[in-house]
């Protein structure tokens, strides 16, 4: 039980410390980087409560797919860190307003669950018994079940989003083929321009 105190309070701290980086770090490549540590010591807080699957799927799909693709278009664009941080302070009250927005909702679920703890447990699925079935197992159970229709409503939605980004990035661009019979009828004359160059002057 220590180390399980003491895994959690390690995981917790690196994992907090990571998203502070991710959002004070200069360079866009460095906030990548804490981005996937952070994603890395959230699998272990997973693990820990013994959602192994959630655990899995942050590390498969979020660390080996999405971060690693935040990463490669970081590095591939041209981004000018001082022009992007001149339009901060305009920014400034729309991102206050959002981040007091959830703060008034946490506050709001947190007080709901202390002052009505009994919600809480009504709104939970029954946790499986390990020694008969994995949480996996009970996780696709619930997903393909009670909210098969909101699985496939979320499924259509980032299908639809992947079509609209290749629509908009997609740019029709004409290219030039090989003629073999003009090259092959191609003479030294009409490629070759023969000229008398004198010193002192350019051709």
């Amino acid at each position: 039980m220590i180390i399980q105190t003491l895994a959690f309070y390690v995981f917790a701290a690196i994992t907090v410390a990571s998203a502070v980086m991710v959002i004070s770090a200069r360079n866009p490549v460095h906030s990548v980087l804490f981005l996937i540590l952070a994603f890395f010591n959230s699998a272990g807080l997973f693990v820990l409560l013994g959602a192994e699957f959630l655990a899995m799927v942050l590390v498969v799909v979020y660390v080996g797919a999405v971060a690693v693709l935040f990463l490669f278009v970081v590095m591939m664009l041209d981004i000018n860190i001082t022009e992007m941080r001149q339009g901060f302070l305009q920014y400034l009250p729309v991102g206050g307003l959002i981040g007091l927005i959830l703060l008034v909702e946490l506050i709001l679920v947190g007080g709901g669950w202390v002052l009505h703890p009994e919600l809480f447990g009504a709104a939970q699925a029954p946790t499986p018994n390990p020694d008969i079935r994995s949480n996996t197992a009970a996780i696709g159970d619930l997903m393909y079940t009670r909210y098969v229709f909101l699985f496939q409503g979320a499924g259509m939605v980032l299908l639809i989003a992947m079509i609209g980004a290749i629509v908009l990035t997609l740019r029709h661009r004409e290219v030039r083929r090989q003629v073999i019979r003009d090259q092959v009828a191609r003479r030294p004359e009409d490629a070759v321009e023969v000229r008398k160059v004198r010193p002192g002057e350019g051709i």
